[in-house]
């Protein structure tokens, strides 16, 4: 019998065929990334940190012992007493869990709390299904020990919470009770065990299972490339871009009936007017020939007042939340650059980068509010998230509040024209985010990014950011400093170029 964790549980649970490869064929997933490594790193911090919940608890140690000395331990310290365990550790009907955090109540019941890094709100309260089944595969084997669970709890990071001059721990956690929800799968463990046994069993023999809404529900599964590019051939692009992956998908339904590529969708099958030209321009426009509205972008370049501001911010999250007034995963701003574009195209560029390890947002409103002038036009790509990032900082400085709601309601928002197709190539295949804008207009920026030192994109400066605080050789810092002042440049720099083609593209 090949024994299974509770994560491997869960990845049964999502496809059978991804649990098999995992223990039979792991060479053929995809191997985390730079962002998953951090995730689990954050994880890690956030467990910990959840430990103090609980004081005067002792810790199963999992490096340098062995699973039977784990489940040992655990056994000995409950027939001890110890009220709250750390990583608990069972063993019961093949599978082997670790209990983030086993707590014996004042009454001698005992409650199991699951950590997760994700996020709780009073506006959104529901609890993942996934995090249930994970609390159930440890009820289940629990109680097959012998163990009676009187509560089973997801604990989550509550963004209600705003933290205020210290930390609150209390309060930056929320258990939600799942016990009712967890008894109700009980009955269906057994059976999904004997199902992944069975599977197991055929080391030889890969499941054949195919593609489908589960790949990527509840997350996209670490076997994406294997099944669908190496043994299913799909394309890059496909009739999975057209119709979003859901469990009763258009595509999925044109995928059974062995149609993949977008020109092959049929041409009485249903479509919203956006999918249609999508559909049309792959079946009939050839690579690189252009559609433009010049009407559309004439009037789109006469609504400008210069001089122009084109505008871009970089933000970062702290989970656990570091500064005054912040909750867990706020977007909170660190960056900005910004070209200012004259009507006979002289460029002056300004720029803002926070200080590691203190809270930036003051210093970034006060030098923005001196940057940018009321009632000017500033341009920025897909411009919801800098009107967001606007308004928050609009609350949490009422002093600046006037000043940052004028900036982000006379923002203009660049990427409208080519989300309307007034400019449109093929190869943008219905989608106008910048990296796919930026590459077919201005080709020689793609390289420019390329270029660049240490930072490439948004995801790594967020990240950079975070870490900056912590680091302690010198030079290293102000190597970071220097490429996140770069990208950010860049970025800007590029609106401006996107801009140029427009304007000769309507001469």
């Amino acid at each position: 019998m090949e024994q299974l964790s509770k994560s491997l549980y869960v990845r049964g649970l999502q496809c059978k065929k991804s649990l098999w490869l995992k223990l039979n064929n792991s060479s053929v997933l995809k191997q985390p990334d730079d962002s998953s490594l951090a995730a689990f790193s954050i994880g890690n911090e956030i467990g910990e940190l959840a430990c103090d919940l609980f004081p005067n608890s002792r810790r199963i140690l999992y490096n340098n012992t062995t699973r039977d000395e784990r489940v040992a331990q655990t056994r000995k310290w409950l027939d001890e007493g110890v009220k709250t365990i750390y990583e608990a550790t069972f063993e019961f009907d093949g599978v082997l869990v670790m209990v983030d955090i086993l707590h014996k109540d004042a009454n001698g019941h005992y409650e199991i709390y699951e950590v997760k890094s994700s996020t709780w709100s009073s506006k959104k309260p529901k609890i993942k299904d996934v995090y249930i089944q994970d609390v159930a595969i440890q009820y289940y084997v629990l109680s097959g020990c012998g163990l009676g669970v009187a509560k089973a709890s997801v604990t989550l990071l509550n963004t209600d919470y705003v933290r205020g001059d210290k930390l609150d721990i209390s309060q930056l956690f929320t258990h939600q009770d799942v016990t009712t929800e967890t008894k109700g799968l009980q009955d269906r463990i057994s059976i999904r065990l004997g199902s992944f046994q069975r599977v197991l069993s055929a080391t030889e023999k890969e499941p054949d299972i195919d593609i489908g809404w589960h790949c990527k529900n509840p997350y996209e599964c670490d076997a994406f490339d294997y099944c669908w590019k190496e043994q299913r051939q799909i394309p890059e692009y496909s009739v999975f871009n057209i119709f979003p992956l859901t469990k009763k998908s258009k595509s999925l339904e044109l995928y059974q009936q062995g149609i993949i590529n977008v020109e092959d969708i049929p041409s009485d099958m249903k479509l919203s007017e956006k999918q249609q030209s999508v559909v049309d321009s792959a079946r009939y426009a050839r690579k690189g020939e252009l559609e433009i509205d010049k009407l559309a972008i004439q009037s789109f370049l006469d609504s400008l007042s210069y001089p122009l501001y084109h505008f871009d911010f970089e933000t970062f999250q702290q989970p656990i939340p570091e500064f005054k007034g912040v909750s867990s995963y706020q977007q909170i701003p660190f960056q900005y650059s910004l070209h200012i574009e004259q009507r006979d195209e002289t460029i002056e560029h300004k720029e803002f980068l926070g200080i590691e390890g203190e809270d930036p947002r003051q210093s970034l409103v006060e030098k923005l509010v001196k940057d940018i002038p009321l009632n000017v036009t500033t341009l920025a790509f897909n411009a919801s998230f800098e009107q967001m990032v606007l308004k928050g900082l609009a609350k949490q400085f009422p002093q600046h509040k006037e000043h940052l709601l004028n900036i982000s309601n006379n923002i203009v928002d660049l990427a409208i024209l080519f989300q309307k197709k007034h400019y449109y190539l093929p190869e943008m295949k219905g989608k106008y985010s910048i990296k796919i804008v930026l590459p077919l207009l201005v080709p020689e920026m793609e390289k420019a990014y390329r270029d660049l030192d240490l930072i490439h994109n948004g995801g790594e400066a967020m990240q950079v950011f975070a870490m900056l605080g912590k680091m302690k050789d010198k030079s290293q810092i102000k190597r970071y400093r220097r490429s996140l002042l770069e990208y950010c440049k860049l970025d800007t720099l590029a609106m401006v170029r996107i801009l140029n083609v427009l304007k000769l593209a309507v001469k």
